[in-house]
């Protein structure tokens, strides 16, 4: 990719988190920036503020909108249809054509490139090793999926020489890169819409391990059966570095690294005691789960190998304050009928994902002696729905109760006989279908008592509901 001129860069959905953060760091590099989005947005607006020539709608006079042809067009293929009157455009003129992570491939080249990979928790992972590096005085370069709660961000231009970076595998766009360091938080079937067999989608990451460049390290969990085993077979053709629990560690000593020797859970916080190679080190965690303590785990491996200090990282990864959608605090009602009743947002939209949330969501409760789960889950996508729908039961039935929503379709178009109710259908505990949004913060309102945890739930638009639930809550004070 290196003949790619980007002296003018156009982005077709250059709101969107990934599009939005790569924009950023190129108006950092002096680049003339364009781009194009369905509809208004914080980052559009913020982007605009920066200097980028924004339109909102895609049209074809949208590629002149610096006032000259672009160098280049940046589309997510998955995203945006090839009938796209941008696209479109572009090829007419023989303008190239290319993906983000071609586009951020090329932004890195010249960096230590950190790379976090996984079915799950790339973008928690990622978010921490940035907080952990920058408190380290590393200042890495960094593109997340999620604006950091602390930067309010979702990518920079450092000065440093890291640049740490989501590497997406469900389109195997993590094959673009060539990592330094390639952290693997887990693997587990996904996207089959791509990949179409588990098998497929495995060995997409011992493609990616095969990236390393020739002093690259391969950073693996060990509490991860199949990101365990990867570091396995990879542990013959480049340096593997694992971390997870002690009782993992001993399962694989030959690749432990970091290894998280006890865990304490506290109402708001868990401490976690690790050992990184020789040194030993206290972190103290402002996101609850055992999940987030590996990423901890994870993001402190990634800078120490990066060649941070531990103790400096560990103290910024005690600093993490969060991303925004992954268990974000939205507030709680002070008093009345719903006294104590706390809401939260949350990403997840895979079955282990909500397993893994509504987990930490339940210890964050045993921890205080008192309060129920309460879920609002909107299915996302069809195909996932239905590879998924008893799993989804099985882990929304960690919940005391669940109101469901229909399913956010995304880039899929509805499928006959694949709906919510193939979830609901399978679940024991208490549930609601509601497929009227607007009747959502009601429905919760008679479920909830004082005390509970609410929690809206999915990749959609789900989110907007949370604000509007404890408004709801508030009111009925």
């Amino acid at each position: 990719m290196s003949d790619i001129d980007l002296s003018r860069v156009h982005l077709i959905g250059i709101g969107g988190a990934g599009m939005s953060g790569v924009a950023r760091i190129l108006l950092s590099r002096g680049k003339v920036v364009s781009g194009s989005d369905v509809k208004e947005s914080r980052p559009v607006l913020a982007l605009q503020s920066m200097g980028a020539h924004v339109a909102v709608g895609h049209k074809a006079e949208n590629l002149t909108l610096s006032g000259q042809l672009p160098t280049v067009v940046v589309t997510s293929f998955a995203a945006i249809p090839q009938d796209n009157p941008e696209l479109v455009a572009a090829r007419e003129h023989n303008i190239p054509v290319i993906r983000r992570s071609d586009l951020l491939g090329e932004l890195m080249t010249g960096s230590t490139q950190v790379l976090i990979a996984g079915t799950h928790g790339k973008t928690s992972t990622t978010s921490m090793a940035v907080v952990a590096m920058q408190a380290a005085g590393m200042d890495p370069s960094f593109a997340i999926g999620g604006q950091l709660n602390k930067a309010g961000t979702n990518a920079h231009q450092g000065s440093g020489h890291c640049f740490v970076a989501e590497a997406d595998e469900s389109d195997a766009s993590l094959l673009r890169y060539s990592p330094d360091i390639a952290v693997v938080t887990n693997i587990e079937p996904d996207h089959l819409d791509f990949f179409h067999t588990p098998e497929a989608y495995f060995q997409v990451f011992d493609d990616f391990a095969s990236r390393l460049t020739n002093t690259g390290v391969l950073v693996v969990c060990l509490d991860d059966e199949h990101a365990a085993a990867l570091g396995e077979r990879q542990k013959t053709k480049v340096t593997v570095r694992g971390y997870g629990s002690a009782a993992a560690a001993e399962r694989h000593p030959d690749i432990a690294y970091t290894v998280v020797e006890s865990v304490a859970v506290a109402d708001q916080i868990s401490h976690a005691h690790m050992r990184v190679g020789e040194r030993e080190v206290e972190v103290a965690m402002q996101i609850p789960g055992t999940h987030m303590v590996l990423n901890a785990a994870a993001a402190l491996t990634a800078g120490v190998l990066a060649g941070g200090d531990v103790a400096a990282l560990a103290q910024g990864i005690s600093e993490f304050s969060g991303v925004r959608r992954r268990f974000e605090f939205h507030g709680a009602v002070a008093g009345g009928e719903y006294r104590g009743v706390e809401v939260y947002d949350d990403y997840a939209h895979h079955p282990t994902e909500v397993r893994a949330v509504l987990t930490a969501a339940r210890e964050k409760l045993a921890a205080r002696g008192s309060g129920q789960v309460i879920v609002v889950f909107q299915p996302h996508m069809y195909s996932r729905t239905q590879e998924f729908a008893a799993e989804f039961a099985e882990a929304l039935s960690l919940a005391d109760a669940a109101v469901v929503l229909d399913i956010y379709g995304a880039r899929e178009q509805p499928h006959d006989g694949i709906t919510s109710q193939l979830i609901i259908d399978c679940m024991t505990n208490k549930v609601v279908h509601q497929p009227n949004f607007s009747l959502v913060p009601q429905t919760v309102a008679e479920l909830a008592h004082p005390g509970d945890m609410v929690i809206t739930m999915g990749a959609g638009d789900v989110t907007v509901l949370a604000d509007e639930i404890l408004f709801q809550l508030r009111t009925d004070d």
